[in-house]
């Protein structure tokens, strides 16, 4: 059974601020359609469900799994994907509750009690993947050939199957099981509520974390002084503690995987994301060695449009001289991003409208509400639900079409089912990224003039450097500082040190940086819920590049081959996914193609400058 999911921010980190004055009515949550209430007969009903039926399955299978035919294979396997249906519903409705705020006690209260309670009730169905990876080969290609019902949820054994070089003792596996409510899980929650709870004070006013993230977007350079300044103080009072946070989950890390046997640190994520090693490694090094062709030569350009000497870190994300600073109402951006999705296939407008007639998105900025944006799948017989910190910038309005855009695609996947349907990260970030391509470039056909597709061009440079460049330095800072605590403890220090020598490197000749950056590790949340996460986000951008640059070549059924890749969900590997299209992401020339897309933009925009 797999760990009940609990969201985790996927938008990569974006500027966001607090209010929403003057952006029209922005919807909440309407969560019934999980449970109505934390009190609900239904709630109860559920729980009560899954602490019988996790004990009847332990009961009639264990030890027995080698046994089964055809048929009894695909019942256990049935009544598997029952107890993961209901067990992902409860968790949630607790998560997205608690998500809503943070710091209410109650919800973490309800949330942390859920999660002990289906940790427990889940402990005996540890002996399911034990078992199966004991089984040979040859047996079970056997009974796949006897049953085409069975052989669908054959890639759920491959991936249980992947790990059998890394599986431990039964005994292990169950204590390890059991201890999670306490480990990773519990430092995740002791982050998020500290972050949440942060109080920052800029020219008097006390903020939260998203509204001083925000002020580095501020059209006054001193404001984006004062914001990052705010940021680093706070951040350098509370180091100590997000240094334990990090040193404690590195080191539990470490140990699993020792105990596993895995060759590296990242050896899981790349397991879990059904993604080879040398596939990432070629991302990683096509990206490290374009950093002079992309961050470093944009950078100078700003810089020169900025008339800086030096940018400093505040000026990173600085709106350009003459951008327009209005405000992007909610009616406004929702008629933008659904005209793209329209554009492109009227189906997948009519996939996206739910969202914002039943309330499926969460989108303003409250106190407490976990920051940044995520779509969370629930489970395959429910929806998604998409949350938003939506202040009215351009890029809100792109943060919006991301996150609709993996709403649609686990709309789409549902149908697999809740076994089949979750997609790997490197893929699951491909209908988000091509969402807000399609947005890009309906918002750039409608630009009048050239200065007003320079600040279009420019802004979307940024993004696509925040996604790919920025992600990959985050990647190689991980592992740099899982490999750094594998010799012993980190001081705050030593950590800011690792990030630091990333930041250089990847943004590039034209910053200086002030004293604090080296705290701005800390906020970083999936460094925390997540290891090695992000460079699913360069994944992703890279073969969306790739796959919109097939579109733009054209071909009448490149929708229905999109659409056919979005319904697999996690049922087919990368490979199998991209074949139609005639890419290969195994390929070390596929990333330079997309790559090439930036850079072109970059050499569009130094063409304005002539």
């Amino acid at each position: 059974m797999r760990t009940p999911f609990l969201p985790v921010p996927k938008t990569p980190l974006r500027d966001l601020a607090e209010g929403g004055g003057g952006l029209g009515n922005l919807p909440d949550w309407d969560l019934s359609d999980l449970y109505t209430a934390p009190d609900a007969k239904e709630f109860k009903r559920d729980m009560d469900w899954l602490e019988n039926a996790c004990a009847e399955f332990a009961e009639d299978y264990e030890g027995n799994l080698a046994g089964l035919d055809a048929k009894g294979l695909l019942d256990c396997v049935l009544r598997y994907e029952k107890i993961d249906t209901v067990s992902g519903r409860i968790m949630s409705y607790a998560g997205l509750r608690y998500y809503q705020n943070t710091t209410d006690a109650e919800r973490a209260q309800f949330m942390a009690n859920a999660q002990d309670k289906i940790t427990a009730f889940s402990t005996p169905l540890v002996f399911f993947s034990l078992e199966i990876n004991r089984i040979p080969d040859e047996q079970l290609d056997a009974l796949f050939a006897q049953d085409p019902d069975l052989a669908r949820y054959k890639p759920i054994f491959d991936r249980l199957r992947a790990m059998r070089p890394y599986q431990l003792s039964d005994e292990l596996e169950k204590f390890l099981h059991d201890q999670s409510a306490v480990g990773a899980a519990a430092w995740n929650r002791l982050f998020d509520e500290t972050i949440a709870g942060l109080k920052f004070t800029v020219d008097g006013e006390e903020l939260g974390i998203e509204g001083t993230l925000n002020l580095l977007t501020d059209p006054d350079r001193a404001k984006r002084e004062a914001g990052a300044r705010e940021l680093s103080r706070v951040f350098a009072d509370n180091v100590k503690l997000f240094s334990r946070v990090h040193n404690t989950l590195a080191k539990e890390k470490q140990i699993e995987d020792r105990w596993r046997g895995m060759p590296t640190p990242q050896t899981g994520r790349h397991l879990a994301n059904h993604v080879e090693p040398e596939v990432v490694e070629a991302l990683r090094n096509a990206v490290v060695a374009a950093y002079p062709k992309l961050s470093h030569r944009y950078y100078e350009l700003k810089r020169k449009w900025l008339g800086l000497d030096v940018m400093q870190v505040w000026d990173r994300n600085a709106p350009l001289p003459h951008e327009d600073p209005r405000l992007v109402n909610w009616d406004e951006a929702q008629n933008t991003v659904m005209e793209a999705y329209h554009d492109f296939a009227p189906e997948m407008a009519g996939i996206a409208e739910p969202f914002f007639k039943r309330g499926w998105i969460d989108a303003g900025v409250k106190p407490g509400k976990a920051p940044g944006a995520f779509a969370h799948p629930t489970v395959a017989d429910v929806h998604p639900y998409v949350m938003l910190n939506y202040l009215g910038k351009p890029r809100d309005v792109m943060t919006l079409a991301h996150e609709l855009g993996h709403g649609v695609h686990q709309v789409l996947a549902a149908g697999q089912g809740e076994l089949l349907s979750s997609t790997p990260l490197t893929l699951a970030e491909t209908a988000s990224v091509f969402g807000e391509m399609l947005t890009f470039r309906k918002m750039l056909s409608k630009a009048k003039t050239q200065a007003e597709r320079k600040i279009l061009l420019a802004g979307k440079v940024e993004d696509m450097i925040n996604t790919v460049v920025r992600q990959i330095a985050f990647y190689d800072f991980e592992c740099k500082l899982h490999e750094a605590r594998s010799h012993g403890e980190l001081t705050p220090d030593d950590i800011g040190a690792l990030w630091m020598s990333v930041q250089a490197e990847s943004l590039g000749p034209a910053f200086e940086y002030m004293d604090g950056y080296e705290t701005f590790w800390s906020y970083v949340p999936h460094f925390v819920h997540s290891p090695f996460y992000v460079y699913a986000y360069a994944f992703g951008d890279g073969l969306v590049n790739a796959l919109y640059a097939v579109y733009e070549e054209g071909g009448d059924d490149f929708q229905d081959k999109y659409f056919d890749m979005l319904k697999a969900g996690g049922s087919k590997h990368h490979k199998e996914l991209l074949a139609p299209f005639g890419l290969d992401a195994s390929d070390p020339k596929f990333w330079d193609k997309g790559l090439s897309m930036i850079s072109g933009m970059i050499d569009e925009l130094e063409a304005m400058e002539g």
